[in-house]
């Protein structure tokens, strides 16, 4: 049985949101999405979300091609493995070949983790969604 793993911090859900879920979900057998804190987005994007946490992990639940929803406290996806192990995590074309991006490959190849890239959906993301509702609230 494979399981996967998508992290993120699901905010303010769209399509992008959807297309990685449903990709992974044809590659895995178990699929666990990862919900990041709000403090730990913080640190990754110098912002908080819009939808706090207990909303975020909530949608996430109801979504049928999602087997097991977890918190991600943690901030080094090694550390969120030795909790809840997985075989492939998968992560937006947008990462690869990035510092960060290199470093997950390194850090979770030690445990033979495989890292699976889907392409990034460049016309819809919640940072342009945030960016849209600061305009129209302004």
């Amino acid at each position: 049985m494979v399981r996967g793993y998508v992290p993120g911090v699901f905010d303010l859900f769209h399509i992008g949101h959807l297309n990685i879920l449903r990709s992974a979900r044809e590659q895995c057998d178990w699929l666990i999405a990862g919900v990041v804190t709000d403090e730990n987005a913080f640190r990754a994007k110098s912002k908080f979300p819009v939808i706090p946490l207990a909303e975020r992990v909530s949608i996430l639940e109801h979504i049928t091609l999602v087997d097991e929803v977890i918190v991600e406290h943690q901030p080094s996806k090694l550390d969120v493995w030795h909790d809840h192990p997985f075989d492939v995590i998968f992560k937006g074309d947008d990462w690869r070949g990035t510092p960060k991006g290199e470093r997950l490959e390194r850090d979770l190849g030690t445990v033979g983790v495989e890292v699976a890239y889907f392409p990034y959906t460049m016309h819809t993301s919640s940072t342009l969604l945030r960016a849209a509702l600061e305009q129209f609230a302004s």
